[in-house]
């Protein structure tokens, strides 16, 4: 299982965890904090990032929207409020629709310290881009490592310009800005760094998955085939929401083939041709939305 808490960040755990909705895919969310409102002919300085620690983390109302991380672009430093696997509270969420905090086996939020036209230093930055962007790389590989998608499915932000499209919301993981989530009608964050580091492509055996699919089942609880490659398709039906992160073990059992079954479903198939066992088109399917080629 990845880890809860990033390696490195400051832990103010403020409690009142509660679990996000698997039947959707994981997600991040980019908010930045917008402190201040600075212009161009009218530049301020940064708030000192202590004061943002101190309100999500141990202010009763600031609490009530904190992320799971605040991070600075211009230190590296990190601070986190809720566990990967808890909702966090940085999103308008109205009574009797998408659950926006929790729809995703994930909904990994994050705060960069950051406001346009802010000054560190004695320069002034325009846009969270032209930060250092300090600690970007763990951060993109961290949240890669709980099953989100490098891609944004509604476009990278590059400006203040708000879009939203509730169905790509709800059916396609990856990165959102705030911007982009359904109810809320906030415009940040604006701008936000380009992916980094990410691994080469995965290579997955079709004979392989069929194997450990027909085999693992009949293992005892965790007995694995072909552990490495079946990880590759459970992390994708993780971040398709089929497939709780409990289970992204190695072992393609009962819980992998239920989930994959519905990834079949999903792909237009039915009856028997959707009994959880891979063919090539499915999987390719998958291979293509996550990142991962099949031989």
């Amino acid at each position: 299982m990845p880890d809860l808490w990033l390696p490195g960040a400051q832990r103010i755990d403020v409690g009142d965890h509660a679990p996000t909705d698997s039947t959707y895919p994981a997600k991040a969310i980019a908010h930045i904090t917008w402190d201040k409102n600075a212009t161009a002919a009218h530049p301020q300085d940064q708030v000192p990032y202590g004061n943002l620690q101190d309100w999500f983390g141990r202010n009763p109302d600031g609490k009530t929207s904190a992320p799971h991380l605040l991070w600075s672009p211009f230190t590296g430093a990190f601070t986190q409020f809720f566990p990967a696997n808890s909702r966090s509270k940085s999103l308008v969420d109205l009574s009797g629709g998408t659950r926006t905090n929790r729809a995703g086996s994930v909904v990994i939020q994050i705060e960069a310290h950051f406001f346009p036209y802010c000054r560190v230093g004695g320069k002034v930055y325009a846009r969270l881009v032209d930060t250092p962007c300090a600690g970007w790389a763990a951060l993109n590989a961290w949240v890669r490592s709980w099953g989100v998608p490098d891609t944004w499915p509604m476009g990278r932000p590059v400006d203040f310009t708000s879009h939203r499209n509730e169905h790509v919301w709800e059916t396609q993981g990856g990165w959102y800005g705030h911007q982009q989530v359904p109810e809320n009608t906030h415009q940040d964050p604006g701008s936000w760094p380009q992916f980094t580091g990410a691994p080469p492509k995965a290579k997955v055996s079709l004979a392989h998955v069929v194997a450990a699919a027909r085999r693992d089942p009949g293992l005892p609880q965790g007995g694995t085939t072909y552990k490495a490659e079946v990880l590759v398709v459970e992390r994708a039906l993780q971040a398709e929401g089929l497939l709780s992160a409990t289970w992204v073990d190695g072992s393609f059992g009962t819980k992998t083939k239920t989930a994959y079954a519905a990834w079949q479903r999903r792909c237009g198939y039915s009856g028997p041709d959707a009994d959880g066992i891979p063919g090539r088109d499915s999987l390719t399917r998958l291979g293509a939305r996550h990142g991962f080629t099949v031989v």
